[in-house]
Formats: structure tokens, C-alpha cells, sequence
């Protein structure tokens, strides 16, 4: 796709992506596309999503510059404007405000503007005539105040050449005198179809460098291969962004992994409720610190491992092949990068452990602290026991005081219904009859109480059944 193309489909969004019955049947039926069918209403947005960003249709020798800045949560909306600028200076279509991507060509050079998540990326093209390796550089068509003001931090910055391969390689001398004397790695790409050089290192203006001898890449590989140089460059720079934040966090992370091994030994030496308050205390304040870590860098850690992917990904696909005894781009980033991704995910990964090591310890504070409850408990449970006991026989010594006070009462009631006699003339001996009749009403009273009692007993081991056996079902 060539700049023109990208230009035609930012000036008509609506039918980017689009297509038609007319177009599917060689327009044998002018209707759309539809059939009835519901379509779902990111089913294009799905499609455009794989036309985002299409690398550049270049034709050698060209010379390229590109940065990435950083942006803060404004950012792009601040880089949008600055770009509108740009436009209104040359006269050329603006953006949508809503766009992601913009390529339009500027007269004599070409400008790519693009917004990812966290950094925006500006890239200037210009065809030039064979010549000098970075003699000049593409940044410096720009207007020098438009560009001195581009809103952002920036994170990467490169300089590319692409020219025809010469009939004659320059030597390794002249090669270093295009990138002021640095130690060079190098390497043939795409089945020795083009060669390049770079160094990975900022040059006296800041960008880095690689020079790129096109053999027989024709205008779309030549655009593919920048298209991965250049994104090599950004997130490169981008999964190294998490390196300093790695090392500035590893003091930390050993305070709390010392703290938290001493209140670890302080639980098995504990003595009373205070005790306990006080590691407690000490486990939420390490607890809060380490989360408080996870959320401020896991996102940082995470994009570092996204970005590595990318790289490694990228350099895979330029089908690097050694030459003249350099060190390829493969070999050099291996080396180096992968030291670096290690070290941030061992950080991430420590934070993780700590976090779960404070976990257990506050589990194992817990435990122990469930553990004096429960004996409190057994302890309560006992007193209890003994007080019920104590209740039981108190009531079986009052149930033997109510048989007692009870065949009084009715022996009272029976001598008073006795001594009623007289009123029908006839003479009973009182004191016989309830003499011989108080033995019969003890064991009637006895007897009535004790067979209350086994009725009560009975119903209550009835509940109690049913009480397990609710239980039972409950636990299935």
C-alpha cells in the first residue's frame, strides 16, 4: 500500500474496508451485502484492525529518520495537535481526531505519524540521490522550531539509509567512519537479498544509526524490512524502559523479604495477645507495601515482556545470516537484551512471591490465633460442663425435695378430705389412714416423675437425631 493508497482510505473512513455485492459478484447485483444477516457491529472495525499501520512502499535509495516520545495520560492529545501544525504549515489534509495512524506525503518527503498505547511514533522519508551515508538526515527537512517543541520524552530515535548496494562493499575502516568509530554488528537479511550495519549507539545528534545495502529487494521488501527495523528500534528501547525500575526496587524488595523472615520466626515465639497484635500490625504494613509495589510496576513488567516478544519476533523475521565475521543483530540483542528481560522478570516474579509469602504468614498468624480461641472455647465449653453438672444435681437433689413436698401436699389434701367424715357420720381414724396411705403416695409420686422424666429423655434424643441427620444432608 503506498502513501497514496493510505491517503484515500483517511479521506474516506466510511468505505475502508467495505465491501459490496457488486464487488463480490462482478456486479451482477448493485445491493450490499446482508443476505438478513446479523452483522456484528465491530465485524469491519475486526477487518480494518488487520490493515493498521502497513509498512511503507519505498523505492532506494532513501533516507529515513524516526523517534518515539513518550506521553503522559494527555499526551496524545497534545501530539494530535502539535501534528495539526505541521499540516497547516504545508498546507496538506489533516487528521481525524479519532485516528490512530496518519501517513501523508509532504512535497518533498514523506511523514508517518502513529499512536500505541503509551508513545507515539514520527517518521520522515525522503527519497534522496545516491551519496554519503548521513551526510544529512530526513529529521532536518523538518522546520527545526516545529520540531524542537514535539510534545513528549523521547525514547527512541534512529537514522536509516537505504541505498543501492554499491558494485564495491566498503571496508570495515570506511564502515566506522559512517558511525563514528562505535564497534559495528552486521549482517545479510532476507536470503542475502540486502546487507546492513548498525552499531546500537546514540551518535552525536542523539539518533542511532544502520545502514542498509539493497541487493535485490524490490519496493515492497525494502518497505517491509525498514518497517521492522524501525519497530525493532522502538521497542527495544521500549521493553528496557523496565531495567532501571527493576534495579532501583531491589533494595526495597530485601527490606521487606528480611521483615517479613523475621515476623515469619517472631509467630513460633509468641506469648500473649499483644504478641499477636503486634505481628499482626507488622504483617499489614508489609502486605500493604508490597501491593502497593505490585500496582505501581506490574503494568511496567508486563509491557517489558510484551515488548521483548516483539523483538524477538522482529529479529526472526529478518533471516539474519552472519558476515565478515560480525556479530549479528540476533546474536548482539540475545546477549544483551535477554540479561535484561531476565531481571525484570525476576523482580516481577519476586514481588509475586512476597505477596505470597506474606499471605501465609498472616494464614499462619491467623491459625495460631484461631487456635488460642478454640482453647478459650474448650476452656468456656468445660466451665459450662461443670456448671451444667453442678445444675443437674442440684435438680435431682429439688426433684427429691418436690417427690417429698408434693406426697405432703396431697397427704394434706387427703387428711383434710378425712376429716369431712364426721359431716356424714361416720367415724374414720384419721392419723391411721394417712399413716398407711403416705407410703403408697411417695412411691405413686415417685413413680409418676420418673416416667415424666424418660418421656422428656425420649423426645429429646428424637431431636437430636434429627439434628444429625439434618447435618448429614446438609454436608452431602
Amino acid at each position: 500500500m503506498t502513501v497514496v493508497e493510505d491517503l484515500e482510505i483517511q479521506k474516506n473512513p466510511e468505505t475502508a474496508g467495505m465491501s459490496t455485492a457488486a464487488d463480490t459478484f462482478g456486479g451482477a447485483d448493485p445491493k450490499p451485502l446482508g443476505f438478513g444477516l446479523n452483522w456484528h457491529p465491530d465485524r469491519h472495525q475486526l477487518y480494518d484492525e488487520l490493515h493498521t499501520r502497513p509498512f511503507p512502499v519505498i523505492k532506494t535509495p532513501v533516507r529515513v529518520s524516526h523517534f518515539a516520545c513518550l506521553y503522559d495520560v494527555d499526551g496524545k492529545r497534545k501530539a494530535y495537535q502539535h501534528l495539526l501544525t505541521l499540516c497547516a504549515r504545508y498546507g496538506v489534509n489533516t487528521p481525524a481526531e479519532s485516528v490512530n495512524c496518519y501517513y501523508q506525503n509532504f512535497g518533498s518527503f514523506d511523514v508517518r505519524w502513529e499512536a500505541h498505547t503509551e508513545f507515539c511514533t514520527y517518521t520522515i522519508i525522503r527519497s534522496i540521490e545516491p551519496g554519503t551515508p548521513f551526510e544529512q538526515t530526513a529529521l532536518s527537512t523538518l522546520p527545526a522550531d516545529w520540531v524542537a517543541e514535539v510534545p513528549g520524552e523521547v525514547v527512541a530515535a534512529i537514522h536509516v539509509e537505504m541505498l543501492d548496494q554499491p558494485n564495491e562493499i566498503p571496508s570495515l575502516n570506511e564502515l566506522h567512519d559512517y558511525f563514528e568509530g562505535h564497534r559495528l554488528i552486521g549482517c545479510v537479511v532476507d536470503q542475502n537479498q540486502a546487507r546492513l550495519w548498525t552499531a546500537f549507539r546514540p551518535h552525536g545528534d542523539g539518533f542511532g544509526r544502520v545502514l542498509v545495502y539493497n541487493r535485490s529487494l524490490n519496493s515492497c521488501q525494502s518497505g517491509r524490512l525498514l518497517r521492522r527495523l524501525l519497530e525493532l528500534e522502538t521497542y527495544r528501547s521500549m521493553a528496557l524502559l523496565g531495567l532501571p525500575k527493576a534495579r532501583s526496587m531491589n533494595k526495597d524488595l530485601t527490606d521487606l523479604e528480611l521483615a517479613l523472615a523475621e515476623v515469619t520466626q517472631e509467630i513460633s515465639d509468641i506469648q500473649g495477645v499483644e504478641d499477636e497484635k503486634r505481628l499482626l500490625g507488622k504483617l499489614s504494613k508489609i502486605s500493604a507495601q508490597i501491593e502497593w509495589m505490585i500496582s505501581a510496576h506490574s503494568y511496567r513488567f508486563s509491557a517489558t515482556n510484551a515488548y521483548y516478544e516483539l523483538v524477538m519476533a522482529r529479529l526472526k523475521e529478518l533471516r539474519e545470516e552472519e558476515v565478515s565475521g560480525l556479530l549479528t543483530m540476533t546474536e548482539f540483542l540475545s546477549r544483551r537484551m535477554t540479561p535484561a528481560f531476565r531481571t525484570c522478570q525476576a523482580t516481577s516474579d519476586r514481588m509475586d512471591t512476597i505477596s505470597r509469602r506474606v499471605d501465609r504468614a498472616s494464614e499462619l498468624l491467623r491459625t495460631r490465633i484461631d487456635m488460642v480461641i478454640e482453647q478459650q472455647n474448650q476452656y468456656l465449653l468445660k466451665s459450662m460442663d461443670r456448671r451444667s453438672k453442678l445444675q443437674l444435681y442440684m435438680q435431682q437433689t429439688v426433684e427429691g425435695l418436690s417427690v417429698a413436698a408434693i406426697s405432703y401436699y396431697l397427704l394434706a389434701l387427703f387428711d383434710l378430705m378425712l376429716g369431712a367424715s364426721h359431716l356424714i357420720r361416720i367415724d374414720l381414724d384419721h392419723k391411721l389412714i394417712i399413716g398407711v396411705s403416705a407410703p403408697l403416695v411417695l412411691l405413686t409420686v415417685w413413680f409418676s416423675q420418673k416416667r415424666l422424666k424418660k418421656k422428656i429423655n425420649a423426645v429429646n434424643q428424637k431431636m437430636k437425631q434429627k439434628q444429625r441427620v439434618t447435618e448429614q444432608q446438609r454436608l452431602e
